[in-house]
């Protein structure tokens, strides 16, 4: 029988351990962060870890308590001391029994993974659903025997119907019970918020005398990382910005993964929707916290995410979207009051949803459509957001296509040998000399390359923990350009008389990127793996443009952190995304988290994006018959029959193998 696996989350790393092993030494043996200064005596309480129950059918692991030790005395004596919170252990004293799925939370972090999302300062013309509006309401008399609430509309109607667009209103039921006692406090003067969208307006709340504080939150929900900005509702103005990890990533890295963790948790869905409604209600908090906000100012709230997240957030089982015909339980965009969701906000909040495309292609995908506006544009623009999903767009004024692709989290680090988030002593930019194969590297939390004097003190702080996503791409195509691995991605295992670097793995290679300790190394599996995931990306938008119609797209967007961090030159030679002139690929950030702020400032992008939705056509890959042959021919590097004549002219790419007797002219010979 083997040792218990162990799976820590939400780096993904995962290992067999003996019975009785420490949980804090099968982390450190994988490579996974846990802080301890204590020395494992149980005093600092930094190694908190918490044990996620239930059945984690993609591992084909069940994770219990009972596959922890029971709390010991260091443990009781740091919760009578310190206090330790409901659900948490520490992990220097707690051993591994049977199979445990590990929750390291991001609190007790102090080098978290770096959520890098942050807004553009793209100009959004300013019409919002919500408007404050201050009136003068008549006293009460007795030849007119209207009500309070009703002199309040009067007035409301008369002094802002027609500049903000109304000729009628409604009122939350839960404020008519305030509406007298608000009205007498500052002598009859009151200001009252009107939320204005969809056809209806509707006061949702209610403040004494001249009130002058209104805010909104735009949200983008994605399957790793949670990006929030709170917004003036008056000036427009960012007031802060936060972000965390998706909390949802200890049950299941990808999205399928969380969908079968309904499947097979009687109660998975109300704790995947509980665990990211708190998450988002303490990121609520902080950019509150930073911003010198009140919490019940804010008014409005607009939130973008994938399909998965989308159902999740609120409280819908995703189950549907897990197989054929990948149904939504609902396309169109959503209309809500926040406490509905559990957010403590103004109690008459509004909460605002974009539509989705399709079954995996989501609001995100909509709002970063809305932001970018390939709809809008005369040449054919590609837009693609890289995740776990990918999420692609294609097209311009005339037609717009769209599907989804599932890459994995393997561009996330997860499923890598080194791999790892984003966060400081991640590499995460990689260069290797052509002829001594010897790298040289860049992390997070360093401007300075490995080979530069002060690199060593630079990084003493961090370390060199392992690689995320943007150093991936970047090794493996410059593995390709250095001739260390083929087109075809195999290892040339005859370097090793050339270089230290090759090493032996038994029966394939690695490229050992980083001596030491820890040791980081590209093993066979590693590029195999982005092969996969960047295969099913280039299948994907392949596709849109046999749709299209087009050989070349004209300009290409990265949406998305993980975008926002790719060198286009390194995601061609890839192979990730088709041939197109360097310059006309631009990483565009969150562009779904811009589109939120766009819909949260402007109702009338609300009815653009609704419109756009409406006339986009979805393709589903699982139903096209070629996909699999762009699929297989995108596994080669950068592609099998695709010429990139336009990367060409910047980077001498390795020659093309001859093709294969049958194969015929199809298979051009690539010039250097």
């Amino acid at each position: 029988m083997s040792d218990p696996l162990v799976l820590f989350m939400p780096s993904g790393k995962r290992g067999h351990f003996p019975v009785g092993t420490p949980v804090l030494e099968a982390a450190r043996q994988l490579g996974v962060y846990v802080e301890s200064v204590c020395g494992g005596r149980a005093t600092c309480g930094r190694c908190q870890v918490s044990v996620q129950e239930g059945s984690f059918a993609k591992h084909k692991i069940v994770s219990s308590l009972d596959h922890i030790s029971q709390r010991g005395p260091k443990e009781d004596r740091y919760d009578r001391v310190r206090g330790l919170p409901e659900g948490r252990r520490l992990s220097c004293s707690a051993t591994i029994l049977g199979d445990l799925v590990i929750d390291v939370p991001q609190d007790t972090v102090i080098n978290a993974a770096v959520v890098r999302k942050r807004a553009s300062d793209k100009v959004i013309e300013r019409d919002p659903a919500i408007r404050l509006c201050y009136v003068e309401v008549e006293e009460p008399d007795m030849h007119k025997p209207l009500g309070d609430l009703d002199r309040l509309k009067a007035a409301l109607v008369r002094d802002w119907g027609h500049a903000v667009g109304f000729d009628r209103l409604e009122v939350d039921f839960a404020l008519i019970p305030q509406v007298q006692k608000i009205l007498r406090a500052e002598n009859w003067g009151v200001t009252a918020a009107i939320h204005h969208d969809n056809g209806e307006a509707r006061i949702i709340a209610l403040w004494p005398g001249l009130h002058n504080e209104a805010y909104g939150i735009a949200c983008d929900i994605g399957s790793t990382t949670i990006a929030m900005h709170l917004v003036s509702l008056l000036s427009g103005r960012i007031v802060a910005s936060s972000g965390t990890q998706n909390p949802q990533i200890r049950f299941g890295e990808d999205l399928m993964s969380r969908v079968s963790y309904v499947m097979m948790n009687p109660d998975g869905r109300h704790a995947m929707t509980a665990a990211v409604r708190q998450a988002i209600d303490s990121l609520i908090g902080e950019v509150c916290e930073e911003g010198k906000t009140a919490r019940t100012d804010i008014l409005d709230l607009v939130f973008v995410g994938n399909p998965v997240m989308h159902h999740l957030f609120l409280g819908v089982d995703p189950t549907e979207l897990g197989g054929a015909p990948f149904a939504l339980a609902v396309s169109g965009a959503t209309h809500l009051q926040a406490s509905q969701i559990d957010l403590s906000v103004n109690p008459g909040a509004r909460v605002y949803m974009l539509p989705c495309i399709a079954g995996h292609v989501g609001a995100d995908a909509a709002a970063a459509t809305l932001s970018e506006g390939p709809y809008r544009q005369d040449e054919m623009m590609l837009l693609v957001d890289v995740g776990t999903n990918a999420e692609i767009v294609l097209g311009n004024r005339a037609r717009t296509v769209a599907c989804s692709s599932p890459t994995g989290p393997a561009f996330e680090g997860a499923e890598i040998s080194g791999g790892q988030r984003a966060a400081p002593g991640a590499i995460e930019r990689v260069r290797i000399d052509p002829v001594t194969l010897e790298p040289r590297y860049r992390v997070i939390g360093t401007e300075l390359w490995s080979d530069e004097d002060g690199f060593a003190e630079a990084s003493k702080l961090t370390g060199v923990t392992g690689i995320c996503g943007s150093g991936i791409i970047e090794v493996v195509a410059e593995m390709f350009l250095a001739g260390i691995i083929s087109e075809d991605g195999v290892i040339d295992g005859s370097l090793a008389e050339r270089s230290p670097r090759i090493v032996s793995t038994g029966r394939t290679f690695a490229y050992r990127l980083k001596d030491g300790e820890p040791s980081i190394t590209i093993s066979q599996n590693d590029v195999r793996a982005i092969q996969l995931a960047k295969a099913a990306l280039y299948a994907g938008v392949k596709l849109l443009m046999q749709k299209q119609g087009v050989e070349t797209v004209d300009a290409i967007r990265f949406a998305g952190a993980f975008g926002s961090f790719i060198d286009p030159k390194y995601a061609m030679v890839l192979g990730l995304i088709p041939d197109c002139e360097l310059d006309k690929v631009k990483a565009v950030g969150n562009a779904a988290g811009d589109g939120a702020l766009m819909a949260l400032l402007n109702r009338g992008h609300r009815r653009e994006i609704e419109e756009t939705v409406r006339r986009i056509e979805k393709i589903e890959t699982a139903l096209e018959p070629d996909f699999q042959k762009f699929f297989v021919d995108a596994m080669a590097l950068p592609n099998k029959t695709d010429a990139f004549p336009r990367l060409s002219a910047h980077v001498t790419l390795p020659e093309r193998k001859q093709p294969q007797e049958g194969e015929g002219g199809r298979r051009r010979r690539r010039s250097r």
